[in-house]
């Protein structure tokens, strides 16, 4: 099977590459290239396409069966750098390209969605895809839940459609990034030789290994029909809520000798929540298959440091943060506040 991934140069994609070609899929990898690799690897792509995902065409989809669309503005603080053009991107990009897979015959469209779509939430509960109101506060967040309501509605038997909201992510990856919790957790005690957490440590967070992610998706592929079609499916393991002491409190078994401060500042951060597993883990028992945990994991991103020289400008700087990096190429020239290469 020939699969189109996009975003397959950015932090996932980089990974789930490697994993399809394991498994023996043909990876046409489509990516506007705004990211550069901290270590060197193996790009095991049968045809790289270099462009936007607002510019796809029919041709660009000629001969694939499936689709895993990752490509997006991915997180907040980038939503909200411009929400119109995260609107452009996130929404009508999406559409735009599930709409010509569609139209060319694509079988399976797996589309890459979140979970700050439940937006803060009550956490005696934990949040399920169905039932679970959904309450997005960002741009972001927004233009996720709104691609996945549309794309539902274009779903027929002959293109399914199945969204995947992972919790946040974690784990290394050749185009690593720090910008989200427990990579940025374990990034600093290893480059500073501290963590200090300036809410009170309370508040909750779902994560999930990278890995773990690329299962699930590949299960979108490889899980007959009437499992997934016009589903949506939380990613993550079971147990996987944690508080976000604990992930700072597994980033300092990680790095032995570093230190861990509470100044509790901030208080209790309000962007708490829990969510729930048991769709993905039952209905897709037979598929999907998670096989990390936060002291694995943690374990791999200290062996990633040490091999490719990780220090505290990587950790903070551009290479391995999102909105800096596109910053920094708005700045220098080499790209237009529309996001597109000059």
């Amino acid at each position: 099977m020939r699969v189109l991934v996009t975003g397959n140069q950015g932090y996932v994609g980089t990974v789930l590459v490697g994993v399809l070609n394991d498994r023996g899929y043909e990876v046409i990898g489509l990516d506007t290239g705004f990211y550069e690799p901290l270590t060197p690897y193996k790009d095991t792509v049968v045809k790289q396409l270099t462009k936007d995902i607002r510019d796809v065409t029919q041709k660009d989809l000629e001969g694939v069966d499936a689709v895993i669309h990752l490509a997006a503005l991915s997180n907040d603080p980038l939503g909200e750098f411009n929400p119109e053009l995260t609107r452009d991107i996130n929404l009508q990009g999406t559409l735009g390209l599930a709409s010509l897979s569609k139209d060319v015959g694509i079988r399976r469209f797996v589309y890459v969605s979140s979970q700050s779509m439940y937006g803060i939430a009550n956490t005696d509960e934990e949040l399920d895809e169905d039932n679970s109101e959904k309450r997005p506060l960002t741009m972001y967040a927004k233009t996720k839940w709104e691609a996945e309501v549309a794309l539902k509605g274009m779903a027929t038997d002959d293109f399914v459609v199945v969204c995947f909201r992972p919790s946040t992510v974690f784990g290394a990856s050749p185009r690593l990034r720090c910008d989200i919790v427990y990579n940025n957790l374990v990034a600093c005690a290893y480059t500073t030789g501290k963590i200090e957490i300036k809410s009170d440590g309370t508040p909750w967070r779902p994560v999930i290994h990278v890995k773990d992610v690329c299962s699930a998706l590949i299960a979108g592929l490889e899980a007959p029909e009437e499992l997934v079609s016009g589903e949506s499916f939380n990613i993550g393991i079971k147990d996987g809520n944690y508080t976000v002491r604990q992930l700072a409190e597994a980033a300092q078994r990680s790095v032995p000798g570093c230190n861990l401060v509470f100044t509790g500042e901030h208080g209790s951060d309000a962007r708490t929540y829990k969510v729930s597993f048991k769709k993905i883990l039952s209905v897709l028992k037979g598929y999907y298959k998670p096989e990390w945990d936060l002291e694995k994991g943690g374990k791999e991103l200290v062996e990633f440091f040490d091999k490719t020289g990780f220090d505290e400008e990587m950790f903070r700087g551009p290479a391995c943060n999102r909105l800096p990096r596109l910053k920094q190429l708005i700045e220098s020239g080499d790209i237009s506040k529309e996001l597109r290469w000059t």
